[in-house]
């Protein structure tokens, strides 16, 4: 029960925020969105480093090996991984009119919800691993610390919601449907999770791996979405300082829970 708990609240988080589209009628302010996008970035670069690349490289000293071997080795596999999914799956950036990866006759619509299921699928894998560290025990991840990432995916998973859902709205697409699309972009997230806690439970030498695996993708997202698409035009600061907000607000939680 803890751990279907542990895994559904990042998804959670993004319902909720694709639920903001029955109550806001107009398209999102751009200096709330970029704020946003901002705050976003900043949780994922904390909650990979305390959540994550720490972890790893504390769990690879206690094993006996050169602790940043395996930081180093799935901090770049965990890049190329998302390099490889961005290269083929098609989709669509929220400020961007050009579709990325394998051309093919999608809506517009389907695009840009599959931008945001191909950077949900680290954050699902980020929680996974952790939550397989702490059931495996002595990998020096608590259960707190688990659920701390969890939740921290989850607020951030929030505006990500509404991000996705509003500008469906914006395109003509019914709130109903709008709301089902954001809602759907998060699936991949208890999944992802759930398929990364069976692969770790089996590889126990392998979790500092899996858990560096997951911040190279969780960075890559940062590098080559989030951050762009929050310094992009005019009010640049903005999204600076949502990143400032959200890194500290992943830094506690990470600290004081874990």
């Amino acid at each position: 029960m803890q751990l279907t708990l542990g895994l559904m609240i990042p998804f959670l988080g993004t319902t909720l925020g694709s639920a903001m589209v029955f109550f806001m009628r107009k398209e999102m302010n751009i200096k709330i969105e970029k704020l946003l996008l901002g705050f976003a970035a900043g949780v994922m670069i904390a909650a990979s480093v305390w959540s994550l690349l720490i972890p790893a490289i504390d769990m690879a000293g206690e094993q006996g090996k050169v602790a940043w071997i395996p930081a180093t080795a799935g901090f770049l596999g965990g890049m190329a991984f998302l390099l490889v999914l961005d290269s083929l799956i098609p989709h669509l950036h929220l400020e961007s009119t050009e579709p990325e990866g394998i051309e093919s006759n999608l809506k517009k619509t389907t695009m840009l919800v599959l931008a945001v299921t191909l950077h949900n699928i680290p954050e699902g894998m980020s929680v996974g691993v952790t939550f397989a560290g702490a059931l495996i025990g002595d990998t020096g991840i608590t259960m707190a610390g688990a659920f701390a990432l969890a939740v921290g995916i989850a607020i951030q998973n929030f505006p990500e919601g509404a991000i996705i859902s509003m500008p469906l709205r914006s395109e003509g697409t019914s709130r109903l449907r709008s709301f089902a699309y954001g809602a759907l972009s998060g699936v991949v997230e208890p999944v992802g999770a759930l398929v990364t806690i069976l692969l770790a439970k089996q590889i126990v030498p392998a979790l500092p791996y899996f858990l560096a695996f997951a911040a190279g993708a969780m960075i890559y997202v940062v590098v080559e979405e989030l951050i762009p698409e929050s310094q992009v035009g005019e009010h640049s600061n903005i999204g600076t300082i949502g990143v400032a907000v959200g890194f500290v607000v992943m830094m506690i939680l990470d600290v004081a829970l874990g």
